[in-house]
């Protein structure tokens, strides 16, 4: 997935100069169809509709969508940055105060696994996301990355290749959250917790303190209201 061109607005910088009525208009424009397009590619895990149809879902006009986005696919580049830009920022923020490399990775796997449930949308957009809950240079990619590359300079994690432990984080997330997605009927926490503590062996963690780990208290489950 390429990069996308703009940096999502909700991450961006803003300067110290509060933003003008047709900035904030411009914004409130752009935010619609970001919506739109994560709404769209959340239920139908592609944007293969037309141009008309996402600005009509985002209730904009036809001719704004071109003052914002060059094309569908820079749409959902922005669309996809932005959940996962969101999400990664919610774990930083409430993984904080939290010093072992080990217990952060882990708890950011249980609450990312819960988003089938607490968050079922923004789910979907990153089971369908195109390898950016792996590959992306921004969300939870780097995150992950950083924080294996640290369980293992504190030897809480044995690895002999940083991508391939954070491509089987992806992976296991990814099918962790269809198993759920797929089987209503079962525990989300269950499956979810199950998954970490197998990627904590993995990594070579002795089974009494992964499942120590697995069993601490989330900080909260609950993502805050977002556009997800």
């Amino acid at each position: 997935m390429s990069e996308p061109a703009v940096v999502p607005d909700m991450i961006t910088v803003m300067s110290q100069q509060p933003p003008s009525r047709g900035q904030r208009r411009k914004l409130r424009t752009r935010t619609a169809l970001i919506e739109a397009a994560q709404e769209i590619f959340a239920e139908r895990g592609d944007l293969e509709v037309s141009i008309q149809h996402i600005t009509e879902a985002a209730d904009v006009g036809f001719g704004s969508f071109y003052n914002h986005f060059s094309s569908k696919a820079e749409l959902l580049d922005a669309a996809l940055a932005e959940a996962l830009e969101s999400h990664a920022a919610w774990l930083e923020s409430v993984l904080a105060h939290v010093d072992d490399p080990a217990e952060v990775f882990a708890t950011s796997m249980r609450l990312t696994g819960r988003l089938v449930r607490t968050r079922p949308q923004t789910a979907r957009v990153l089971m369908s996301g195109r390898g950016a809950l792996l590959s992306a240079s921004y969300g939870h990619a780097p995150h992950a990355r950083r924080d294996i590359e640290a369980a293992v300079a504190a030897g809480r994690f044995v690895t002999e290749d940083i991508e391939v432990a954070l491509a089987c984080t992806a992976g296991c997330l990814i099918a962790t959250m269809h198993l759920c997605d797929t089987a209503p009927e079962a525990s989300v926490e269950a499956i979810a917790d199950q998954t970490v503590l197998n990627v904590l062996r993995m990594f070579g963690m002795q089974d009494d303190e992964a499942r120590r780990i697995v069993a601490l208290p989330l900080p909260v489950d609950e993502p805050p209201s977002t556009t997800l």
